[in-house]
């Protein structure tokens, strides 16, 4: 069900995200064969080995206030509880490279592509199934159909091009529009079937009729049998001819042409797997320099490599790791400095990255420490015990440079997600809830308190709930338009526009004084 309401300065929608039946028929799934995703698996081997040590407690933050977003597209999970399933889960959230179009896909295999109304409105343009359960039979290995990641490809022609992979496959998808049909066949009727030869007695040329419009969706290359692990990372080449897909122990380069054969680049798997120590968590283009590509680990170094000093790429050109204070370690150092996401900024010069509990900017040309640091929610440090316990803390958090590359946004728990100005340092926690889904609302900043509460808007850092998170989120290359995945609801919010109709600049302000 889709809901449109006019609000005047600003537009609110409703999306429920498991209504598709109106697009796409529904298909029963079934509940997958259980199996440990290898790189969580062999992390949690290596952090059991480690000694436990205490917890120092911290000080929150303080907040800051928001002016600029309100809701543009958001569901509502708590009321249609009874038909949310595991299937229905977005499971990667991405816009195209001019924003007019933004991609969705979920464990269920299917990808949902909205497209931007004039009016500012995100509406549904294309809904298809783009993998199926699969299993492996040499293996006793159940192949999900979840999407992992989407990334588009660059536009050169009205149809539209974007890569899908799952734990084993990449598929590349075209999508196209058709608003004419050809009639006047010679040699097949109106419904297709061929015609008796005897009674063809004159020829007729085909003409052009016009028809409905139809989006269609057709996989043009299916890039498969080349990763022996999970695929966790795919990204387009900004010479728009090659790209990589990166598993927790290999990294390899595909030519979009050729699905047959690919070139492995980086190679992490030692000769005895007892003497493995990290796995690779994420890897990605430079958005301008094809020569260039960036991967991180679960040691929580990031390593920049050259592709003209060496075909294979072990070797690295730069490392990037911030010294770990001795007196700071303890039983889940290692676990919660696993990077989970890396994103170059626009411009090229900065590396963003997430780790569990902050997010850090890095100069290409420093190497030794971050150039920015931002915490997340350290509030959580006391609670590391627990969320090891849940299997929390290997959630993995992505994270997003708005189109100047001056704000940096991720996700928490809770449904938050926080929100960094880089020229102010200010920052500021909202949260995607159905709450905020009202007409001329503007999200109102939330706080995160470790002992007692001094608002009533306060929440308590012991009732944060761990099971509502924001793990996926993307911002629109050119304006200040963000989508946020929140378990199987989509929530899209902009900021808010000013009377002469042009969206105001990002900015967080603090709150008023008490």
């Amino acid at each position: 069900m889709i809901v449109f309401v006019s609000a005047g300065i600003h537009v609110t929608c409703m999306f429920e995200y498991q209504h598709l039946e109106s697009f796409q028929q529904r298909r029963d799934t079934k509940t997958p064969v259980a199996y440990c995703n290898p790189s969580t698996h062999i992390l949690t081997l290596i952090m059991r080995l480690r000694l436990f040590a205490g917890l120092a407690e911290v000080q929150p933050r303080p907040w800051f206030r928001p002016r600029m977003l309100s809701p543009v597209l958001c569901s509502d999970l708590a009321a249609l509880e009874p038909e949310y399933t595991e299937a229905d889960v977005i499971s990667t959230v991405e816009f195209n490279q001019t924003g007019e179009f933004l991609a969705t896909g979920d464990k269920g295999g299917r990808v949902v592509i909205f497209q931007r109304e004039p009016q500012g409105e995100y509406n549904v343009y294309s809904t298809f199934q783009s993998h199926e359960p699969e299993f492996d039979y040499l293996k006793s290995l159940e192949i999900e159909e979840k999407i992992n990641k989407i990334r588009w490809l660059p536009p050169h022609n009205p149809a539209h091009f974007l890569l899908t992979t799952n734990d084993k496959t990449v598929k590349l998808w075209k999508v196209s529009e058709r608003d004419k049909r050809a009639e006047g066949y010679n040699l097949r009727d109106e419904e297709g079937r061929l015609k008796d030869l005897s009674t063809i007695t004159t020829l007729q040329v085909p003409v052009l009729r016009p028809m409905d419009l139809l989006v269609e969706a057709s996989p043009r290359r299916v890039f498969a049998n080349a990763h022996a692990y999970h695929i966790n990372s795919i990204s387009v080449n900004s010479d728009c001819e090659t790209y990589l897909s990166a598993d927790d122990l290999r990294i390899n380069l595909w030519h979009l042409n050729i699905t047959d054969r690919s070139f492995n680049i980086v190679d992490l798997k030692p000769e005895n797997m007892e003497d493995l120590s990290e796995v690779i968590t994420v890897a990605e283009f430079h958005p301008h320099h094809c020569h260039l590509l960036a991967f991180s680990s679960s040691t929580g170094t990031t390593r920049l490599c050259d592709m003209r000093a060496r075909a294979l790429c072990d070797q690295h050109a730069k490392l990037f790791e911030e010294a770990v204070d001795p007196s700071r370690r303890s039983f889940f150092s290692e676990i919660v400095s696993s990077v989970s996401d890396v994103k170059f900024s626009h411009s090229g010069r900065y590396l963003l990255t997430r780790d569990y509990l902050t997010v850090k900017v890095w100069d290409l040309n420093m190497e030794n420490k971050p150039l920015e640091t931002y915490q997340v929610h350290d509030y959580l440090r006391t609670k590391l015990c627990s969320l090891y316990e849940s299997d929390c803390i290997f959630d993995k958090f992505e994270c997003a440079w708005n189109g100047t590359d001056s704000v940096i946004m991720t996700g928490a728990y809770n449904n938050y997600f926080r929100m960094f100005d880089r020229a102010s340092l200010r920052d500021v926690t909202l949260e995607a809830s159905r709450e905020v889904c009202k007409r001329r609302a503007v999200l109102q900043p939330r706080r995160v308190c470790v002992g007692k509460k001094r608002k009533e808007t306060d929440v308590s850092v012991d009732s944060l709930d761990f099971r509502k998170k924001i793990l996926h989120t993307a911002w629109h290359p050119k304006e200040n338009i963000i989508a946020i995945a929140a378990s199987n609801n989509l929530y899209i919010f902009q900021d808010r526009m000013a009377p002469n109709g042009h969206h105001n600049t990002p900015e967080i302000q603090s709150a008023p004084p008490k």
